[in-house]
């Protein structure tokens, strides 16, 4: 059962990292065990494990929806962040070997590639990827789970996205970041890290309107067999 519950968990993330289950979308129990051809009690299980990750509100007598993020929650989320990688940053300084800051400056030139060819989706994502390779390289699994958790919950404000996000300027960020990290500037590293994530969440705008509307059905289609393999119903 509780291979089961993982497994939808990590559909619905998913779902919601794909930015198709979005913010304020109700999680009804039965529809989620007829999707997944589960028991509720396995559904109830999923839902509990994505509410420790901040993705899922459970409203009592009303069920369980995927959070809707405000603007304090950017706030809070972002702070979070520059505290994680602030250290890292100090603790990386100038000691990786020559690969990782090959590998650093190559995921910098994906992310350039897909700016320039107007694949916003993408960059985003690689813009993510950025800062969890820059984590990985701390060795500390510890500190990987707290900002891959902190990572999934920006997954919720990137439907609040603005069209006019700055891409470029973040892009340029990274390269400058890696520069001063392999030079072992730290202070001049920490300093750019807090104002890259200041400027990330005035880049966010809270507006419902903005958002796209698809059932929870819909939205999980292309998760549910990987989610339903190896195990029989809960």
């Amino acid at each position: 059962m509780e291979h089961r519950s993982d497994g939808i968990a990590k559909a619905i993330t998913r779902a919601i990292v794909n930015k198709r289950l979005a913010p304020g979308c109700k999680l009804s129990e039965q529809t989620l065990a007829d999707v997944f051809k589960v028991s509720r009690t396995v559904v109830r299980q999923a839902i509990i494990k994505l509410t420790e990750d901040g993705l899922v509100t459970i409203e009592r007598n009303r069920g369980a929806y995927v959070s809707t993020p405000s603007y304090r929650d950017a706030v809070e989320i972002y702070d979070a962040l520059t505290i994680l990688e602030q250290g890292v940053a100090a603790q990386l300084a100038g000691r990786l070997d020559a690969r990782s800051w090959s590998e650093l400056r190559r995921h910098v030139e994906l992310q350039h590639k897909a700016v320039e060819e107007h694949q916003d989706g993408l960059a985003d994502q690689l813009g993510s990827g950025f800062h969890e390779l820059l984590i990985k390289f701390s060795n500390n699994s510890v500190v990987q789970a707290m900002h891959s958790q902190l990572i999934r919950r920006t997954s919720l404000l990137r439907f609040l996205v603005d069209s006019r996000f700055d891409y470029c300027g973040l892009l340029h960020d990274h390269a400058v970041l890696v520069d001063l990290l392999e030079e072992g500037q730290v202070a001049e590293a920490q300093k750019l890290i807090d104002e890259h994530h200041r400027t990330v969440v005035r880049g966010y705008l809270l507006d419902m309107e903005r958002i796209p509307k698809m059932s929870a059905r819909e939205a999980l289609a292309p998760f549910v067999e990987a989610a339903t393999e190896g195990g029989p119903p809960g």
